[in-house]
Order: C-alpha cells, then sequence, then structure tokens
C-alpha cells in the first residue's frame, strides 16, 4: 500500500529560470558566489539587488557595478524584515530571491566553548534562510512567476568535520528545502536549491580547499539555470559529495575531507 501511495506523487516539471528578465534580492552578495552571481545576472539583463551588512562596502560596490544595494544583518530579524520592506518598495515586480547568506567557521567538538560559533552559525545559515523565506515568500506568491533559490552546500550530503555545524545547517537547509518545495507545488513560485561545492573564494577565511575557479563555477551554474536543470542545480564538481551515500563513498570522503582541512 505505501509503496502504491508514493508511486502517484506528481513530480513537478522544473521551469528554466529567465536570467534575462528578472528582479532579484540577494543577500550575502558583497563578496564571493553572491557577488559573482549578481554580476552574471545583471549581465544577463536581469535587475539584481544585493544585501550586506557594511553599508560603506555595499556604497562602494554600487557605484562600481550600478547594482541596487541594501544593509541586511541575516542574523537580526529586525534587519530583515527592513531590507524586505525597503527592496519591495523599491521593486515591487521582485520575483527572484536567492538566499546566499552564510559563514563556515571551524569548530572543535571536544572544546565545549565551540558553543558561541555553533549558535552563531545556526542563527546566519538556518534561521537567517528560514526569516528570509517568511520575509519574501507571501510576495513572491502574487507573483504571475517566481523563483525561490536557497543555497545549501555539498557538505550538506557529506560533511567537512572541522566545520560541523556549518555542515549541520546545510543539511537542514536541504531539508527545509524540499518541504517547501512540496507545500508550494501548486503555487506560481518555483523552489530551487543551489548546492555549491568547495570554491574559490575566502569563505572560510581564506583556505584554500582546492575549490573550483569562481568564474567556472558561475559559467556551469548559468547554464544549469536557464536549462531548466533543477530543482538541485548540481554542477559537476559536488556530485561526488552529493551522492556519497549512495554510492558507498561517503566514509571515505569524510576522512579525506578531514586529511585537508589540517
Amino acid at each position: 500500500m505505501t509503496e502504491v501511495w508514493f508511486a502517484r506523487v506528481p513530480r513537478r516539471i522544473v521551469e528554466a529560470m529567465d536570467t534575462s528578465n528578472a528582479t532579484v534580492f540577494i543577500p550575502g552578495a558583497t563578496s564571493g558566489i553572491g557577488l559573482g552571481l549578481a554580476l552574471r545576472l545583471q549581465a544577463a539583463g536581469s535587475t539584481v539587488v544585493i544585501g550586506g551588512r557594511r553599508t560603506e562596502l555595499l556604497d562602494s560596490l554600487r557605484a562600481e557595478h550600478g547594482l541596487d544595494t541594501v544593509v541586511v544583518d541575516v542574523a537580526d530579524p529586525a534587519s530583515i524584515r527592513r531590507a524586505a520592506d525597503t527592496v519591495l518598495e523599491a521593486h515591487p515586480t521582485l520575483d527572484t530571491l536567492v538566499t546566499m547568506s552564510g559563514i563556515m567557521r571551524p569548530e572543535d567538538l571536544r572544546d565545549p566553548g565551540h558553543v558561541d560559533t555553533a549558535v552563531a552559525t545556526v542563527e546566519t545559515n538556518l534561521l537567517g534562510t528560514i526569516r528570509l523565506l517568511d520575509a519574501f515568500v507571501p510576495h513572491l506568491l502574487t507573483r504571475p512567476a517566481a523563483t525561490v533559490v536557497t543555497v545549501s552546500s555539498g557538505l550538506a550530503f557529506t560533511p567537512l568535520a572541522a566545520t560541523p555545524t556549518y555542515s549541520a545547517t546545510k543539511a537542514a537547509v536541504h531539508s527545509y528545502t524540499q518541504s517547501l518545495r512540496q507545500q508550494l507545488v501548486d503555487s506560481s513560485v518555483s523552489v530551487l536549491e543551489l548546492v555549491p561545492p568547495a570554491v574559490a573564494t575566502d569563505l572560510l577565511g581564506g583556505a584554500d580547499f582546492g575549490g573550483m575557479p569562481l568564474d567556472d563555477f558561475l559559467s556551469e551554474v548559468m547554464g544549469l539555470l536557464t536549462s531548466g536543470a533543477g530543482p538541485e542545480i548540481l554542477v559537476e564538481n559536488v556530485l561526488p559529495l552529493r551522492w556519497a551515500e549512495r554510492d558507498g563513498t561517503q566514509q571515505q570522503l569524510i576522512e579525506a575531507l578531514a586529511s585537508r582541512g589540517h
């Protein structure tokens, strides 16, 4: 009976994102993947608003690239609400949200003092994502077609032992995204999940884990977004992490990642 019930669950067709005509808000886009994606979307023809905590940096990026900007701290619920009001007032046709903000910090789980890092990571990566969705999804549901792109990580599926709470929050974002997608299945909002591998950015204080070049990653992501390949946006480099449990290679990869983290 259970197998029959699951067989009848419809699968939603994932539509390609119109990257040439979207109005997009990307909090956490003052550097790295976020800024790179913002510039690619802008170059494709979309209107892009970026968010971050530092006013001076935002002003500099606005002057250099012509991006609209808003101050937002995703660890602060009040800041998210203010940013949402500002963005939606200036851009009532907003149809895309990319929940890019995140922090990645090492933790020693033998030291109870790590809990401060754990709390900050959960507040930013998981609760920040949830609060951003709460702030924007009601508006996106009023649009004829809209897109939410959450951002997890290959480490959601095969963790880096040195950053346990980061990996755990990204696993939670993956699960939350699946639930959101199912709840919005009959709506005008498509729910995608960007799953980056290691990319050469300053996410972990400039540490080099052999990440793929940022430009190569962005080119592959843009191709996947426009092709409708989702709902998970998976570049080739992330596939070993994404499917490690299925393929029986997860423990081997966990150990390999741990050895590179020292």
